[in-house]
């Protein structure tokens, strides 16, 4: 395995994990004298943060939690794609990747936390942003879609799995729309879409079954 497999392969996805571990919800509920795992929900995330700890502190966190899968996955990108801006090769589309499945994988199974954390909402919306320009139209829709679902129903549960669920088929869909873009070429894009889509909603089986009992609580309540 040479230096620059490691490097690729190894070092930046670990890396992207560490920064993607760090429970900043945790860490600011502890901050105002709360265990954010034993409050609300318990969930390290920025939605019970919300609730918790104060409005405020919930848009910071949720600031963060998108940075926190943003800028690795960017960063990584700008190494990766270095001065070139064409397609990438299906190698270099891998290392990002898993850059990006770091970062996620951190948030959600953070080591700080015996590899337990958040759903990894906020995160995943980081990492769709970073990953530009692949990602990056498809991502904003989600969020409009997520934006748009949250209004209507006051359920950000529900929005998750909602936006989560039609990325795969925006993303799919953009490759229709870019003439040098193809699903055949950037099949491994496609296959981590459907992934991280499934990761999220299944991290929010809970949720689920509270909305189908009529249990799940709305924001601004």
């Amino acid at each position: 395995m040479t230096s620059e497999t490691l490097l690729n392969f190894v070092a930046l996805p670990a890396a992207a994990y560490v920064i993607g571990s760090t429970p900043f919800g945790v860490i600011i509920a502890r901050f105002r004298g709360i265990d954010l795992r034993k409050a609300g929900s318990g969930n390290v995330g920025a939605t019970n943060v919300g609730r918790v700890v104060g409005r405020k502190w919930g848009y910071l966190c949720f600031v963060i939690d998108v940075l926190k899968g943003l800028l690795p996955v960017l960063l990584a990108g700008i190494y990766l794609r270095g001065a070139g801006v064409g397609e990438l090769p299906a190698y270099k589309q891998a290392a990002w990747l898993a850059v990006a499945f770091g970062a996620i994988a951190g948030h959600v199974f953070s080591f700080w936390l015996r590899f337990r954390g958040g759903k990894g909402v906020a995160t995943s919306l980081g990492v769709l942003l970073g990953f530009y320009p692949y990602f990056t139209w498809a991502g904003l829709a989600a969020l409009g879609i997520w934006v748009a679902v949250v209004l209507v129903s006051r359920y950000v549960s529900l929005a998750s799995i909602i936006a989560a669920g039609a990325f795969p088929l925006l993303f799919a869909g953009s490759c229709l729309l870019f003439d040098d873009w193809s699903v055949g070429r950037l099949w491994p894009l496609l296959a981590f879409a459907a992934a991280m889509a499934g990761l999220v909603i299944i991290r929010h089986r809970s949720n689920i079954a509270r909305l189908l009992n009529g249990t799940e609580n709305k924001i601004g309540r």
